[in-house]
């Protein structure tokens, strides 16, 4: 079955920004090659918006290979967008969410899946919302060398107290870490 993965950016001190970052190469790369293996994207609308960015960088090409390929990859992820302002998407690869979060979560989950590809959140908000539906399978956390003193923390509006086991780390070469959990209380 496929698993629900929280992939987010962060600052070390604990803010979610995917401006914030220090997104180069080797992190561009990563990312792109992560959405590769992504059966969908859900975003709500903040994120979604602020990735459009992308989609200008298909039809206008920056120059720099690392974006342009991010780019491409992210014009093909399929998408799912939830919103309470938006009633149309103009993006392809996106649609909205009709549904709960917790029924299109099932859905994706029991949809025929033959490459093995999983549901990637991308969104804090979302992520939150998961999270207290226990529907989150792996949280990839990565924690960019920045601090900027006041942001939107993950996880802000949770109350009750979860425990998180490593799996693993990856480390880049710019300082930034990738942090991957699972809840402790999930089987592998």
């Amino acid at each position: 079955m496929k698993k629900v993965i929280a992939a987010i950016n962060m600052t070390v001190d604990g803010f979610c920004d995917h401006t914030a970052g220090i997104p180069d190469e080797e992190i561009h790369d990563h990312y792109a090659d992560l959405l590769r293996k992504a059966d969908t994207v859900l975003y709500g609308r903040i994120t979604y918006q602020l990735m459009e960015f992308w989609k200008t960088l298909v039809k206008e090409p920056s120059g720099d290979k690392s974006m342009d390929d991010f780019a491409l990859v992210m014009d093909n992820t399929p998408k799912l967008v939830f919103s309470h302002t938006l009633k149309t998407l103009d993006w392809e690869s996106a649609k909205l969410a009709t549904r709960t979060i917790e029924e299109e979560v099932a859905a994706l989950k029991q949809s025929y899946n033959e490459n093995g590809k999983d549901i990637f959140v991308g969104s804090p908000s979302l992520i939150v919302e998961l999270t207290k539906l226990h529907l989150i399978d792996e949280y990839q956390l990565c924690i960019h060398p920045v601090v900027v003193g006041s942001g939107l923390p993950l996880f802000k509006n949770i109350t009750d107290r979860m425990l998180l086991k490593l799996i693993k780390t990856k480390t880049f070469n710019g300082g930034a870490i990738i942090l991957y959990y699972k809840p402790a209380n999930k089987e592998k």
